[in-house]
Order: structure tokens, then C-alpha cells, then sequence
């Protein structure tokens, strides 16, 4: 009977043994074994809602938006999932209403940042392991979070702290969010299945994906919800991990998306939340031998002094760290004679001021023959005049506030620039107010000198500078076109005329990364209109399509030899 015990008392041991060394295995990050090749669920864009008068869904957003707006939130660092309160506290404020604090949120010093990019470390081996199924699951999951149960509550922070209308947040928040987790997951299928065409007879050849060694930081700005979203999410879908730094003008609506992404099970420390200084945050990461990725959208000027940055320090990494950056736009409307002027007029309008001009692709250069000048600027100017604006509370509004009072300042002096130019006329708008929010008028200046100062240097405001040329003068204007600024990031011919189109579209080659035709250059639709430019523009790897996800990912082949060899000598040598 004792002994019966004791064989039981010892398989027992040794079971726990067992169990207690499995668990080991997984936490250093042992694969787990795939037992299935799994077929995805049909991915497709999340539809838009139109949010009409009465409607359900305009009911519930606003009523999101009324309790958002009721209190003060607190916003903290969290670091390995673990809030993190340094005692360092900034404010993000409503950019229509400026008396009001949205949120309050920590700011990371050095101490948290170090954390924070050892946590990211720790995390690696358990996360790279874990099966791709299984990583796809959580990002599919945080797509359907944030079409169903969170939409509202995601749109109603980039509503009040943002400046956006329903529309832009539906499209920005909502839809463009989910759909950069959906079409992801997609586009990372379709890398892994990229495997080698041909075998030598008794040999197996393979391709893996691995993610990169290290760390990647994500850098996002402050007008797209869904753009923070996709550069802390797309390099962790592929086994990487990252530091995630909000702008602080975003930090509310880009905490609720973080902390939507745990809810759907990224694990804690594989994306930490780190607001901080940009400047000091920066310099600590890039000091860092394990950075090995920078995942950025933002202004040209800070990224070409990353990349300064990250160049000087390069005999400190252990590999080379990858750039992938998206930044700014001096983007255009070229309007040929045989151009459908209401098309023109309308499709110029939203690019160039909706969402206030704050897009990086919005319109703010437009060319017209002047055998149409005369009606397109009657209607364009009419249109401008017609625009409502103020808060984004009143559905009604096509337009609300800038962001801060520096973008304010920024856009202003160029108003007052065009205001007392010699070449230049403001024929609509030109006003302004930072009484209650930071409020600027759809402003329109034309101009004699098609190298004035706002057709060449990028505003990111609601101001669109329009040139004349002379109908004869096509071929020239074209030219100028890519003569007139360093950007190369997105534009748009409006010409009924095919041959025309044809023609127009070839000479314009590099001007744009994405390029439109009879429509405005603004609203790329990821997994329709991958997105980005070259030139001073960035790095041009498309998001929304599988070429950004392949800057996350170090290739390995693998050559599996089935039949030993006989002897190490060449037939030739015989």
C-alpha cells in the first residue's frame, strides 16, 4: 500500500515536473506547435454610417460625445500594463473650446522610458511565438471592438479632441481604424504564404517571417486616430513589440484605442503607452542598441532629424534599424479645359478644407486654365463663403477648429504673408478668431507668382492658393507642377478628355504617390488606395497594403537537405 502511494506521490511529481517545465518553455517563448492551416474570415471595409438628422447612430454618438465631454479624464503611462503616474502632468485641451481640459495625462521621464523599452524586450520571445493565428485573432477582435462596441466612444474623443465633424471621425476613428487591423491581418497571410517556387530534387526549401530583433518606436500625430492605431498594431501583428508615443494632442482618443487593443488580448508589454517629450523621448530610444525600427508620421522637418539622429548612431545598433516614415504634402489639383467645373469646384472644396486642411494629403495648390477661371472662381468662392463652422457638437458644421494655438499662429502669419503680397489676393475668407477655439475661415488667395510662398511650403491648414495659367501654357504649368516644391505625396487632374488624362497622368509620374483622377486628392481607403509618397514626402511603404507590413518582418530561408551526400568531390573532378 505504501508503495502503491509512493508511485503515485512520484508520478504526481513528475507530472507537476513536467507541467512546471512546459510552463517555462512557453514563457522563454518555445513555438507552440500549429496543428491546422487556418482559412481567414472574408475581410472587406467596415461600412460608414451617414449619421442623418433623427438617425440611431446620430443619437448615440452625440450622446457619446455629451458624456465624454461631462468630466475631466485622467490619462496614464502604462507601462507592462501597469499604470504609471510620474507626477509630470500635461493637458490636452478642446481645440473649439479652449477653456476646456479634455484630459490630463503623465508625462514620461527618463526612468519610464527605460522601463518601458526593457519591457518591450521581456515581452518579445513570449509574443514572436505565439502562433500568427493566434495574433490575428487579437487584432481581428480589436476590429470588431472598435466597430461595435466602442465605435462611439473612440469617435467622441477624436471629435472633442481633434476638431473632427461626425464624418471625419466616422471615417477616420472608426472605419479607417478597424479596417487597418482587418486588412492587416490579410496582408500578413499573404507574406507568410510567400514561400520559395522551386525545390532541387531531395531538398525542401522555406521562408520565414521573423520579426525584427529589438524594438520598434511608433511616433503618431495628432490628426488621425487610425494612423496611431496602425503604426503601434501593424509591426506587433508580426511578432514585433513597441513604444508607442501619442501626440499630445491626441492622447485621449489614442489611449482608448490602446487600451481597446488590450482588451482584445495584445498581451501586456508588447505595445507600451508612453507619452512623453519628443525631443528628450527620442534621443533615449535612438541611444538604445536594440532600436530597430521607427514607425512615424509626422511633419518632414522631425523626421529628417530622426533620421539624422538615427544615422549618427548607427555603430550602436545590432542591426540596422528600419525608417518608415509618412510626412508631409504640398499636394494639387490640376484642372485641364475639358475639366467638369462643378466637379472641380466641389471636389476642391472637401480637399482642401474639410477636417480644416489638417490632412497631410489635403489640397492646398490648385491650377486653372483661364478660360474657365471666371466661373470656377465664382463657384469656388461662393462655395467657401457657404461653409458653416464652429464646434464639432453641431452636426451641421462642415468645418470646426485647428488643433492648438501654435498651428493657429502658424497658419495665420501665412494668411497675413498672402495678405500683404504684391502676387497675391485673398479672395475668400482671410478671417480668423482664438476667442473660444482656435478658428480659421476657409481662406482662397490668388496669386500672379506661381512660386509664392504658399504654393511652395506646406500650411496644413484650411488655405488653398490658386494659380491661372494661360490656356496655351499647359505644357509649362505641368512642368511646374513638380518644380514648385520638394513633396510628392498626393495629387489630382480633372480633365474629360481622355487622351488628355492619359498624357497628364504620364508627365505627372513622380509627383504623387497617389494619384487621382476627377477627384479629390484626399481619402485614400485602405486595401483600395495604399497610401504614401516619395520625395520629401516619406519613405512611401504604403500603409494599407502589404509593403508596410514587410518593413516589420527579417526574412530567414531555410534549405532542408533530404539525401546525404556521398562524398564532398565534383563530378568534374573525376
Amino acid at each position: 500500500m505504501l508503495s502503491r502511494l509512493n508511485n503515485v506521490n512520484s508520478k504526481a511529481s513528475s507530472t507537476a515536473s513536467r507541467m512546471i517545465h512546459a510552463t517555462a518553455r512557453a514563457a522563454t517563448g518555445i513555438r507552440v506547435p500549429q496543428i491546422g492551416t487556418f482559412k481567414l474570415p472574408n475581410i472587406t471595409n467596415e461600412p460608414t454610417n451617414d449619421y442623418v438628422p433623427g438617425s440611431a447612430e446620430q443619437e448615440q454618438l452625440l450622446a457619446a460625445v455629451e458624456e465624454m465631454s461631462s468630466k475631466q479624464h485622467h490619462i496614464p503611462l502604462i507601462i507592462n500594463g501597469k499604470e504609471v503616474c510620474t507626477g509630470n502632468v500635461h493637458e490636452q485641451i478642446n481645440p473649439g473650446n479652449k477653456s476646456q481640459v479634455l484630459c490630463t495625462y503623465e508625462n514620461a521621464g527618463p526612468k519610464e522610458v527605460e522601463a518601458a523599452i526593457e519591457g518591450t524586450l521581456a515581452a518579445k520571445s513570449k509574443w514572436e511565438s505565439m502562433p500568427i493565428s493566434d495574433r490575428q485573432a487579437i487584432f481581428l477582435r480589436a476590429a470588431d471592438l472598435i466597430a461595435t462596441k466602442h465605435r462611439y466612444r473612440l469617435m467622441a474623443a477624436s471629435m472633442l479632441g481633434q476638431g473632427k465633424n461626425i464624418w471625419q471621425a466616422e471615417i477616420d476613428a472608426a472605419t479607417e481604424s478597424a479596417d487597418f487591423l482587418r486588412f492587416n491581418v490579410k496582408f500578413s497571410s499573404e507574406i507568410y504564404q510567400q514561400q520559395p517556387p522551386c525545390n532541387a530534387r531531395g531538398v525542401w526549401n522555406r521562408s520565414e517571417y521573423r520579426p525584427l530583433e529589438g524594438f520598434v518606436y511608433a511616433v503618431s500625430p495628432f490628426n488621425f486616430t487610425a494612423i496611431g492605431v496602425n503604426l503601434a498594431a501593424a509591426p506587433a501583428l508580426m511578432g514585433n513589440t513597441v513604444l508607442w508615443k501619442p501626440s499630445n494632442s491626441a492622447v485621449l482618443s489614442n489611449y482608448i484605442a490602446f487600451d481597446i487593443m488590450r482588451e482584445a488580448g495584445v498581451p501586456d508589454g508588447v505595445i507600451q503607452f508612453v507619452p512623453g517629450d519628443a525631443v528628450d523621448m527620442t534621443k533615449q530610444v535612438f541611444d538604445h542598441p536594440d532600436f530597430s525600427s521607427l514607425h512615424f508620421t509626422g511633419s518632414t522637418f522631425v523626421f529628417k532629424s530622426m533620421w539624422k539622429q538615427i544615422a549618427n548612431n548607427i555603430d550602436k545598433y545590432k542591426s540596422y534599424p528600419r525608417i518608415v516614415g509618412e510626412t508631409g504634402g504640398k499636394n494639387y489639383h490640376m484642372v485641364h479645359p475639358s475639366a467638369n467645373i462643378d466637379n472641380v469646384v466641389n471636389n476642391t472644396i472637401r480637399g482642401a478644407f474639410e477636417f480644416q486642411g489638417q490632412k497631410c494629403s489635403a489640397c492646398s495648390r490648385l491650377y486653372v486654365p483661364k478660360s474657365k477661371w471666371a466661373e470656377i472662381r465664382d463657384k469656388l468662392v461662393a462655395a467657401a463663403e457657404s461653409i458653416k463652422q464652429g464646434p464639432v457638437t453641431e452636426p451641421t458644421n462642415f468645418m470646426g477648429p485647428v488643433i492648438n494655438q501654435a498651428a493657429y499662429d502658424k497658419i495665420t502669419n501665412y494668411i497675413e504673408y498672402a495678405r500683404n503680397a504684391s502676387e497675391c489676393t485673398i479672395i475668400a475668407g482671410g478671417k480668423y478668431s482664438d476667442a473660444e477655439g482656435f478658428y480659421i475661415r476657409p481662406t482662397i488667395i490668388e496669386t500672379t507668382d506661381p512660386f509664392t510662398k504658399t504654393m511652395k511650403e506646406e500650411i496644413f491648414g484650411p488655405v488653398l492658393t490658386v494659380y491661372v495659367y494661360e490656356d496655351a501654357d499647359i505644357d509649362a504649368t505641368v512642368e511646374l507642377i513638380g518644380e514648385t516644391t520638394p513633396y510628392g505625396l498626393t495629387g489630382a487632374i480633372f480633365a474629360e478628355d481622355r487622351q488628355a488624362a492619359v498624357e497628364l497622368s504620364a508627365r505627372l509620374l513622380h509627383t504623387a504617390g497617389n494619384f487621382y483622377i476627377n477627384d479629390k486628392c484626399t481619402g485614400a481607403v485602405v486595401g483600395q488606395q495604399p497610401f504614401g509618397g516619395a520625395r520629401a514626402s516619406g519613405t512611401n511603404d504604403k500603409p494599407g497594403s502589404v509593403g508596410l507590413l514587410q518593413r516589420f518582418v527579417s526574412p530567414r530561408s531555410t534549405k532542408e537537405n533530404m539525401i546525404p551526400i556521398s562524398g564532398f568531390t565534383y563530378p568534374s573532378n573525376q
